[in-house]
């Protein structure tokens, strides 16, 4: 491998000249200077935001429920995205082979540490650069007293969070009855996640690379032992992943982070399936709720984000509202592409929609019913919860299951999104080449969703349900709908 990438670079070196590697580095300097320049002014404007909020202004609930230290919804957001490095790490390997590999030299009576460590260990540095760079925006927001160098002591420390977690990760590799370990992982890690708001100190950075280092201790040795089975599929998954952030296509990336089926079969719907039908249509519909009863990962993803929704509005001092309603927003988008895991599947072969004997637009409109339903609910309860707390009066809650409605279409609007187009010439911007209307492509769906939340968003900033506004989400979820089931699928 490595006399392969030495005859790789020599390749590339010998056929580019000084002007290309000129232009490629002036580019890329550009687009990260560009990229550092708006999180940075992003940043600071909402610093100055949170740092001059009014504590008597309008706030989402009423201000006897804001009773939750900010302090303890930081160090949960940070324990969830821990769990998320372990989860993705563990989807993704962390200890992979690549196709090639496989077929080369995984079936040799041969040592596998020397072949699998490296890339491990490559690996392990780039999570804790990466986790360190983009913890500062989040340590800059919520802690504006500290000093420059204890932003920086708890990125670090964040960053040798992450490791811990890709190692656990990798410890779940070496097993396969996992589910003790995996408990003892994520429990392990509620500590660790508390370690990073105490960097005005030295120990919690100290702390968190010991264990780091105890942990890499007991992992490297044992690299070796992964099964081949193992490798192979954490290589065809990494695989699969870097081909679809390569090639800009988010259905695609999200179909290979999908978890994998469950062995058991499940009988969920089976009485409503069986019920004899006359009609095509019915016969659709029922095998699409069905699909989506048995296929649909569970909501755990979906109540994490309405907790974390509902208790921004809770803690104390309050948040602008503005940055609820942002961090509303942002929940809404990601809860919403979460439940078009069927539609997702049905698009990648559009022919068979064209075999049923129905319309293609009720065809549409039958994909769209499941996601409607599962956002109405979704939406419902969060604004049902908000109004309790005192952030509106019952009517928020009809906005909310239209909205709803709208953003279950955006669903299925975003399963369809065509496919990059390669053989348009780019389109240079700040932030370096693009592909010819790439970014109308990447906005398929989520632009129908953020319609269909715009009434509501409005209604909760302006703490009140006009009949207007009530109009307007009909009108939204109403377009959206329409402007979904009247689009062709683009694959």
């Amino acid at each position: 491998m490595s006399f392969t990438r030495r005859a790789a670079r020599q390749y590339n070196r010998a056929r580019s000249s000084t002007r290309d590697l000129f232009v490629d580095l002036y580019s890329n300097a550009l687009a990260g200077a560009c990229v550092v320049m708006i999180v940075a002014s992003l940043v600071v404007a909402l610093r100055g935001e949170i740092a001059a909020r009014n504590i008597g202004g309008t706030t989402l609930v009423a201000a006897h429920w804001q009773v939750v230290p900010a302090g303890i919804v930081w160090m949960l957001l940070t324990y969830l995205a821990l769990v998320g490095v372990v989860v993705l790490a563990r989807r993704l390997g962390p200890v992979t082979v690549g196709q090639a590999e496989g077929a080369w030299w995984l079936p040799l009576p041969v040592d596998r540490r020397p072949m699998v460590l490296p890339s491990f260990l490559r690996r392990l540095v780039a999570v804790g650069a990466v986790a360190s760079v983009a913890y500062v925006p989040f340590s800059l927001l919520t802690a504006l007293d500290r000093s420059p160098w204890d932003h920086a002591n708890s990125a670090v420390i964040f960053g040798g969070a992450s490791i811990v977690a890709v190692i656990g990760a990798a410890a779940l590799q070496l097993t396969s009855a996992a589910g003790a370990l995996r408990a003892t992982i994520l429990l392990g890690l509620i500590p660790v996640a508390v370690l990073p708001f105490l960097g005005f100190s030295m120990w919690p950075l100290i702390l968190v690379l010991s264990l780091a280092a105890v942990l890499l201790a007991y992992v490297v040795p044992r690299v070796g032992d992964v099964r081949g089975v193992e490798l192979q599929r954490g290589g065809a998954v990494s695989g699969h992943a870097a081909a679809s952030i390569f090639f800009i296509d988010m259905n695609e990336l999200r179909r290979s982070l999908v978890a994998a089926p469950s062995t058991r079969v499940s009988r969920r719907g089976s009485r409503y399936y069986g019920r004899p039908t006359r009609r095509p249509l019915t016969a659709v519909i029922r095998a699409d709720v069905v699909a989506f009863l048995r296929l649909q990962p569970p909501p755990t993803a979906a109540l994490v984000w309405l907790g974390l929704c509902v208790s921004i509005t809770l803690i104390t001092p309050a948040l602008p509202v503005f940055l609820q309603l942002t961090v509303t927003l942002i929940a809404g988008c990601l809860v919403t592409a979460g439940t078009g895991t069927i539609a997702r599947r049905t698009a990648v072969i559009p022919e068979l929609d064209a075999l049923l004997p129905v319309s293609p637009v009720l065809v549409r409109c039958s994909r769209m019913i499941m996601p409607a339903s599962a956002m109405a609910a979704w939406m419902g309860a969060l604004t049902g919860t908000l109004v309790v707390l005192g952030a509106g009066t019952p009517f928020l809650v009809l906005l909310g299951v239209l909205a709803g409605l709208g953003m279950g279409a955006g669903a299925a609007r975003a399963a369809t999104r065509p496919a990059t187009d390669w053989t348009t010439p780019p389109v240079e911007t700040p932030f370096g080449s693009v592909p010819r209307d790439q970014v109308s492509s990447l906005l398929r769906g989520t632009d129908m969703t953020v319609l269909s939340m715009a009434p509501l968003l409005l209604t909760l900033y302006l703490d009140t349900v006009h009949p207007w506004l009530l109009l307007a989400q009909i009108t939204a979820s109403i377009t959206a709908i329409t402007v979904q089931a009247s689009t062709p699928s683009a694959r």
